[in-house]
């Protein structure tokens, strides 16, 4: 018989949360690091899936695998109308190179431990629970980055993702067959009815002022460049200064230029080179050719075109006083999002409601989530993250904030499944 059950006092399991984020940790884990290694489609990445939709499996939640890879558990309880849209948690479990347990991790785990936390308590939802993770989030494999997640929306199509070739030569379609997740879901997927992705903050801001919840209500514009510089190759010692072609000087004036540039715009502009890469690299020649990336974020499109626009005058004008080629290639390129108002209330007003402090924050790294902002009401949580360290073996969010963003994620995703009570 249902009745009407108080969900205020109902709270996940902390200690099992974080034996599954250690058993996850285990696969591809970096000696003498808490970190891990896992690259998309990788043999570590096949591991951590298998691990994964175990868990899934383990839990009565009916999987599915489309033809990028993505992998949906849905989950219904005893009175959960099945003919009704999931709503929809998740993020990603492969990692960059030296990559750290909690990153895109986090979000998977979390989910199917609401869904463990309410089914032990007995409760239904109206809306059905989804848990997903997406296939090639961090991009560090096959670019772009939220690959995965971008073909599940219709933002790429299928072909041309499965068509996508990796730094390392490898073709994106080959390594889903040869690991066995290519899929036969169809992508685009069905819009869920909502989505929201528990993540660490991957940044300083929550632990500098001492907040444990961040309710996101944006996620910055993202503009990844390849340039590449071609000049003239000569012997260091006797060429004189001023009839060199040299890309390895080039490389270096944009690399200043793009520091100096998002100093002078302010605000939230920020400006990366991650990438310099010199051939024939050699201390005693004068460089043939430089490859260099450029990574300009802003949560303004209109700044962050500026940005963009300042760059390329700048590499036409260096060009041509250096008496060197230099073009350009993106890698990837998406719109600042703004996620759904209403949702992220609902975030915010949850974490005061279960005690938790609680600020409103855009977040300056990309996520699943604004992806899934195309096509649905969306928002995302975050934890802190000590010293603001991610995309590194030494990340760290202490257990406590970990479960208070999983508590939260919790009633959120509760309140989104059923908006008339919670059924027992």
């Amino acid at each position: 018989m249902n009745r009407e059950v108080d969900l205020y006092k109902l709270r996940i399991n902390i200690d099992r949360l974080l034996e599954r984020l250690d058993d996850l940790a285990k696969i591809g884990a970096i000696e003498n690091t808490d970190g891990c290694s896992r690259l998309a489609l990788t043999d570590e990445d096949k591991e951590g899936r298998d691990l994964v939709v175990t868990w899934m499996r383990d839990l009565g939640m009916d999987i599915t695998i489309d033809g990028i890879g993505n992998v949906v558990a849905v989950w219904t309880g005893p009175h959960t109308d099945p003919t009704l849209k999931p709503v929809m948690t998740g993020s990603h479990i492969d990692t960059v190179k030296t990559g750290g347990r909690y990153d895109g991790n986090l979000g998977v785990l979390a989910g199917l431990e609401v869904v463990e936390t309410l089914a032990e308590a007995g409760i239904s939802t109206r809306h059905p629970l989804a848990v997903g993770f997406f296939t090639d989030e961090e991009g560090s494999r096959f670019p772009p980055d939220m690959l995965g997640s971008l073909v599940y929306v219709g933002g790429m199509s299928l072909e041309d993702g499965l068509d996508t070739v990796g730094i390392d030569g490898a073709v994106l379609g080959d390594e889903l067959e040869r690991i066995g997740y290519r899929g036969g879901a169809p992508c685009p997927a069905v819009a869920p009815h909502a989505f929201v992705e528990l993540h660490i903050e991957q940044g300083p801001v929550l632990e500098a002022e001492g907040v444990t919840i961040g309710a996101v209500e944006s996620v910055q514009g993202i503009s990844w460049t390849e340039i590449t510089i071609k000049g003239q190759s000569n012997h260091a010692g006797t060429t004189p200064m001023h009839l060199r072609r040299d890309p390895g000087y080039a490389a270096a004036r944009i690399a200043t230029f793009v520091r100096e540039l998002a100093l002078e715009l302010g605000g939230r502009q920020v400006a990366t080179v991650g990438q310099i890469k010199l051939h024939p690299n050699l201390v005693n020649v004068v460089a043939a050719n430089a490859t260099i990336t450029v990574d300009l974020r802003n949560t303004e499109e209109a700044i962050l075109q500026q940005a963009e626009q300042r760059l390329v005058e700048f590499c036409d004008r260096l060009a041509e006083d250096e008496k060197v080629t230099i073009t350009t290639r993106s890698l990837a390129r998406f719109e600042p999002v703004v996620f759904d108002p209403e949702v992220v209330d609902r975030v915010a007003h949850t974490a005061a409601e279960l005690g938790y402090s609680v600020k409103r924050m855009p977040s300056g790294a990309g996520h699943d989530a604004q992806m899934l902002a195309r096509v649905c009401p969306t928002a995302m949580i975050f934890t802190p993250s000590w010293e603001g360290l991610s995309h590194n073996p030494f990340e760290f969010t202490a257990p406590e904030d970990l479960e208070a963003g999983t508590n939260v994620l919790l009633h959120v995703l509760a309140a989104l499944a059923n908006e008339n009570g919670y059924n027992k």
